[in-house]
């Protein structure tokens, strides 16, 4: 076997794997977790205003890790600007967290591609590395009772149907369950 074809072989066994089986519940790319208890979560967002997830439950999260050097986060981050009138109905609170970087370069960003989101600022990355993303973008949907239930890493559309059907029906998850 060529090492080419080799290697084009392994990177599409690596794929499959990392790839979850899509059903009619979960849209490509997101991923169900076993239900581990999120890890703290606790940072002044860009306004100032101090944040604590324990301290939100009762509705599903959707936390958000991004960087604006992050190629595929720049491409994201307007998807989830045009992702929140699509569920402004649902119990859903979007939770940026930007890693590593300053005010400055959050506001920049954050200003012109997603105006109606405010960013946590994980300034030093230490929150950013308690989570241990695989890689930016990566996003954690947290149950209301604390639990990572999903999750999906690297860059995708979330204002398309698949997703925004899915994240719409996360309030059915309690009596699905």
């Amino acid at each position: 076997m060529n090492t080419r074809f080799a290697r084009m072989f392994a990177c599409l066994l690596l794929y499959s794997l990392w790839t979850p089986v899509l059903s009619n519940e979960l849209p490509a790319g997101v991923m169900t977790v076993a239900g581990v208890p999120a890890p703290p979560l606790q940072l002044d967002n860009i306004d100032g205003e101090a944040y604590d997830l324990a301290k939100t439950g009762g509705h599903w999260r959707f936390v958000h890790f991004w960087a604006s050097w992050c190629g595929p986060c720049r491409r994201e981050m307007p998807s989830i600007q045009r992702l929140l009138p699509l569920i402004a109905d649902t119990d859903i609170e979007v939770v940026p967290v930007n890693t590593a970087e300053t005010e400055d370069e959050v506001f920049t960003f954050i200003g012109i591609v997603a105006p109606d989101l405010v960013p946590l600022l994980d300034v030093d990355g230490l929150v950013t590395e308690t989570w241990q993303p695989r890689g930016l973008p990566a996003t954690y949907l947290v149950d209301p009772d604390g639990h990572i239930r999903y999750q999906a890493l690297g860059g995708r559309s979330w204002e398309e149907p698949a997703y925004v059907e899915f994240l719409q029906g996360l309030e059915n998850y309690r009596t699905a369950k």
